[in-house]
């Protein structure tokens, strides 16, 4: 009996968190238009709507330049202007496509590198809003001297406002949550002393998409 209480709650627990981050993540959109940083980054996906996002963020002034983290490695320059729908010059000048991370671990590798070698510390981030939360803790561990502010953008691979009403609404919402849960007990470990590996590592970006794959 003990342990099936013990069970009861760990299942009640959890469900109450998960429903505490779906309404974080319906909350977080639209998002406020943020102020100038240093730079831009947008973390790609199955839609073009993250690159739209953070273009326009780049057009605006919010921004000295623009990464695209995360690019299939089979797409052109070309192509990617032809998503983000940027001008040529502002393209030419501005944007740095980043080739070489496959999942949001490399996107925070990928970040990183880029930022200190620009010299930038204060970041807008682009993403889908239930990408968001794990997103910016994987970003805080790769760099965790610099400021990061969340520019979240609702897309067509999650509607956040009606997840529980499809399954496949109901199965991406749990597996984002089970993935923030287990970036934060990675971080909790971490900050106990204990050296925790990081054993997903970045695969070839094989996704047809032209931006990349879906996080």
């Amino acid at each position: 009996m003990k342990l099936l209480a013990a069970l009861l709650i760990v299942v009640l627990v959890w469900g109450a968190g998960l429903l505490a981050f779906a309404g974080r993540v319906q909350r977080s959109t639209p998002a406020p238009e943020p102020a100038e940083a240093d730079a831009i980054v947008s973390l790609t996906g199955g839609s073009s709507v993250r690159l739209e996002a953070a273009t326009r963020l780049l057009e605006d002034g919010k921004g000295q330049r623009l990464l695209v983290s995360g690019v299939n490695r089979d797409a052109t320059r070309a192509d990617i202007r032809g998503v983000t729908r940027a001008g040529k010059s502002l393209y030419d000048c501005c944007v740095d496509l980043g080739f070489t991370a496959a999942d949001t671990i490399g996107n925070a590798r990928e970040t990183a590198e880029w930022a200190r070698g620009q010299g930038y510390d204060d970041l807008i981030v682009v993403t889908a809003d239930y990408h968001m939360p794990r997103a910016l803790l994987e970003l805080r561990s790769a760099m965790p001297e610099a400021r990061f502010h969340p520019y979240p953008v609702a897309t067509g691979t999650l509607d956040a406002r009606r997840w529980t009403e499809t399954r496949s609404g109901q199965r991406r919402m749990v597996m984002e949550y089970s993935k923030y849960l287990a970036i934060l007990g990675r971080e909790g470990l971490r900050k106990l002393g204990v050296n925790v590996e990081q054993a997903e590592k970045p695969l070839p970006n094989t996704s047809s998409s032209p931006a990349g794959a879906p996080q």
